[in-house]
């Protein structure tokens, strides 16, 4: 099976904005005559925001693919946050760069928050970020640690000012970035001596249960064969494990691990519910509804009959290849 089939894992959730920013003078935002600000979080240090305002679109923002009410509900539902090896490379690169613990962290491109909620146990303050004012809203609604806020924002145009920000995070999404400016923009919001943990998983994932794990894994493949034809063009990003990404950091102090490993336990039912969260499954759902829906319809039925069980709550594991990018700025 081609790399190129696989290529729909790997999303995210941006929409293209309309903003600009202008340096906070207060702690409370200013209201334009004629334009709606954006609030932001009262728990943040003043000095560490800067003021969202409306201003002209720019072709060069993240790509727009998850922004639907539904599609965001499904994936709050759906998408399963940082497995236990990933978190300790991260944690363990933070403090070996005496980067926690710390003030603020902020988490670009933050979808639902499954990334974010880790971050709270480790930081003062954790700021969740993404385009998407629907996957902010499912954030919002997800109960989480009293230090942890959202905000609607793009990757790019980060409302905090320079030199605020002690850690930057992005778990599977910044292959969705316009990457010369979002690292622009880690550039200018780190502190000196600050970090970045820009992650992902990868094309490599599998199925595990009992003795049929080969059988289970090729239905789980055939099924991708159909949804991932209508991949985005940005998942090449993730075919090269984020190298791209890990050159375009200005930092002269930085480093790639392409073999985390990490098991996450699912059900039947999170499989499928994974692969419908999907940007590519929704495209394709766009396209043709039937078709779309049958097929996984069809897929969980071959599962549950692989596994010889009826029950869609049945265990599962996913076995997921993580690439980290890890770096720091430098005084």
């Amino acid at each position: 099976m081609s790399l190129g089939l696989w290529e729909g894992f790997l999303e995210s959730r941006f929409t293209l904005p309309c903003w600009s920013l202008r340096a906070k003078p207060s702690l409370r935002p200013r209201r334009e005559p004629e334009a709606s600000v954006p609030a932001v979080p009262c728990d943040i240090p003043g000095d560490h925001i800067l003021l969202l305002l409306p201003g002209a679109s720019s072709p060069s923002m993240a790509t727009q693919m998850f922004e639907g009410r539904g599609h965001a509900a499904v994936y709050q539902k759906y998408r399963f946050a940082p497995g236990k090896e990933l978190k300790h490379t991260i944690l363990s690169y933070l403090r070996e760069k005496k980067a926690i613990p710390a003030e603020l962290a902020v988490d670009v491109g933050c979808g639902s928050g499954q990334g974010t909620c880790f971050l709270g146990e480790h930081f003062k303050k954790v700021v969740g970020t993404d385009i998407s004012e629907a996957q902010i809203q499912e954030a919002k609604a997800t109960p989480c640690m009293p230090n942890i806020s959202y905000l609607v924002c793009p990757a790019e145009e980060l409302p905090f000012q320079d030199g605020s920000v002690d850690v930057l995070t992005s778990f599977t999404a910044a292959h969705w970035f316009q990457l010369e400016r979002f690292a622009r923009e880690a550039q200018r919001v780190l502190r000196p001596d600050g970090c970045v943990a820009i992650s992902t998983y990868t094309l490599d994932m599998s199925l595990r249960h009992g003795e049929c794990s080969q059988q289970l894994t090729r239905v789980f493949r055939e099924c991708w064969d159909e949804i991932l034809k209508y991949s985005n063009d940005k998942v090449k990003f993730v075919l090269d494990d984020y190298k791209a990404i890990f050159e375009s950091l200005p930092f002269p102090d930085k480093k790639r691990i392409t073999d985390i490993y990490d098991p996450i336990p699912m059900t039947v039912e999170g499989v499928v519910g994974y692969m419908e969260s999907t940007s590519s499954y929704q495209t394709f759902k766009k396209n043709d509804p039937a078709a779309a829906t049958s097929l996984l319809q069809e897929t969980e039925k071959r599962m549950l009959e692989t596994m010889g069980v009826s029950s869609r709550e049945t265990p599962v594991e996913f076995l997921v290849r993580h690439v980290c990018v890890l770096g720091c700025k430098g005084c």
